[in-house]
């Protein structure tokens, strides 16, 4: 990790009477040096670093990531699986959308600046103070569509693009 945003993190979390656990700093680790445009639940978190030989449990993570995105070091991303997503929360210009197909949850990312300065001046209009900006397009691929969805589907039917990218259930 990173010795300036370890830093950075300690001091925030010092300064709210908190410490840099080594189980916090371990799940920030496998936040840095995912590639960009993948996110982790939770479970997958836990299944990584259990994987990986780490001996931290899943309440620990929940308890870690809630705290990490209250300090807004994680995003907190709710895609087409049901239940909550986390990447590091990388302010603008890093600032992105998801475009997500509710039938296999192959995510996209994309950047669409007149988004963020749009709901820039609502919150302006309204006196209130943007933290963060998110956009979720839910969707269905084009080769769900082709095979017929959702009529003619399997539930856990997946594209092939998805299974390429590894993004499938």
């Amino acid at each position: 990790m990173s010795p300036d945003i370890t830093a950075s993190i300690k001091k925030k979390l010092n300064s709210r009477g908190w410490r840099m656990t080594p189980q916090r700093e371990k799940i920030l680790e496998v936040f840095q040096n995912l590639p960009q445009g993948n996110h982790l639940s939770a479970e997958e978190l836990h299944q990584m670093l259990t994987e990986s030989g780490e001996n931290i449990s899943l309440s620990t993570i929940y308890r870690s990531v809630k705290l990490m995105t209250k300090m807004r070091v994680l995003r907190e991303l709710e895609l087409a699986e049901g239940h909550k997503h986390y990447e590091l929360n990388h302010p603008y210009p890093h600032h992105h959308h998801h475009i997500v197909c509710i039938q296999c949850n192959k995510t996209i990312e994309f950047q669409d600046d007149s988004i963020l300065k749009h709901s820039l001046k609502q919150c302006q209009k309204e006196e209130f103070q943007l933290i963060d900006c998110q956009l979720t397009v839910m969707t269905i691929c084009k080769e769900a569509i082709e095979m017929g969805w959702p009529s003619t589907l399997p539930t856990d039917w997946c594209c092939s693009r998805a299974i390429a990218e590894g993004h499938h259930k």
